[in-house]
């Protein structure tokens, strides 16, 4: 497989490595994921790259397909390598609701990649925080605290975007104190993005 990656047929965009995600995804080649997931350890980061690319590209599609790899994903989140980092947090966001329980057991090293890291990585933590919500109260006493701080203290033009991300994990329970936070920084954002809140507030039970 790894011979049919961007890198190794020359290539400098990313169609190879889509192409390869679809065909994956399409045959269900089990062996062939295990390949390149086993790729995020090579020596030339070029290809680690393309792996998680194509990782990614299958999660998007078949989850399921990539799920077992969840610790895999997690170890990836404290490489140097920022590409493996953002696009593992894109994997997990993906496999979230499959693997609850190994990405909580585990959220502190989440947490830290949030923290510290690029703007994509912090996009799709978000999602893995609402995800894990969604997936439970055990997940939701611990998890959904960090998302309202976020919603809280993030930049502006980042409410909407993230709030919508988050909305998946809002429930009866947790409505209200979602929706608090938005009106709270309502009056700090574009009328774009405020109506981007509002059509949410309608949402809310």
């Amino acid at each position: 497989m790894i011979e049919k990656l961007a890198y190794s047929l020359g290539k400098q965009d990313e169609s190879p490595n889509i192409a390869l995600a679809d065909e994956l995804v399409k045959t269900k080649n089990k062996t062939g994921i295990k390949e390149i997931a086993e790729g995020l350890a090579h020596p030339k980061a070029q290809i680690a790259n393309d792996c998680i690319k194509v990782l990614y590209e299958i999660g998007g599609k078949a989850p399921e397909l990539i799920a077992d790899y969840v610790n895999v994903f997690i170890n990836c989140l404290s490489s140097k390598n920022n590409r493996l980092v953002w696009g593992s947090m894109t994997a997990l966001a993906e496999i979230a609701e499959y693997k609850p329980e190994e990405i909580f057991n585990q959220l502190d090293a989440v947490i830290d990649a949030y923290k510290h890291g690029s703007v994509i990585t912090v996009d799709n933590s978000i999602s893995v925080f609402a995800k894990l919500v969604k997936s439970g109260k055990k997940y939701e006493e611990n998890v959904f605290p960090i998302i309202v701080q976020h919603l809280e203290t993030c930049r502006p033009k980042e409410v909407g975007q993230h709030a919508e991300r988050a909305f998946v994990c809002v429930n009866k329970d947790n409505a209200e104190i979602f929706k608090q936070v938005l009106l709270k920084r309502k009056d700090a954002l574009t009328q774009a993005q405020q109506k981007r809140i509002d059509a949410l507030l309608k949402r809310i039970i």
